[in-house]
């Protein structure tokens, strides 16, 4: 079983992120995955780990009940981990990892965030560019 999950880990926004700001992903009539993801992790720091949002997010969007033998053959193929996020790619959230793999979002202009990018304890990676 794959996973998407990291410990110690800071991710950055994306070198060609637009936000000069955390913006918050609007409201649609159908929920967009950075919606949801936003939801899930503002109103809940250090709750979920990468897998358990990426899953809620896909067994939403899909309509499928969340078991454990649907996030087993969800997770039997690797996914996408969090550094494609439009959170860290569009709308300048950086996404912070605990030594539990659990995860909260900051905007970029916070002194959270900075601090956590000056912090050399972590390891940093940055949110995956839009353009190629």
């Amino acid at each position: 079983m794959y996973s998407t999950d990291y410990t110690n880990t800071f991710i950055e926004v994306a070198e060609d992120c637009k936000a000069e700001c955390g913006k918050i992903p609007p409201e649609k009539k159908d929920r967009t995955i950075a919606r949801m993801q936003y939801d899930m992790l503002k109103n809940n720091p250090y709750k979920f780990t990468s897998d358990e949002v990426i899953f809620s997010v896909y067994a939403e969007k899909n309509d499928i009940e969340k078991t454990e033998l649907e996030k087993i053959e969800f997770f039997s193929k690797g996914q996408a981990c969090l550094r494609s996020s439009p959170l860290g790619k569009t709308y300048g959230w950086g996404i912070h990892y605990n030594d539990k793999s659990k995860i909260a979002i900051y905007a970029m202009e916070s002194g959270e965030y900075r601090r956590f990018k000056n912090d050399t304890s972590l390891k940093h990676i940055k949110a995956m560019k839009s353009s190629r």
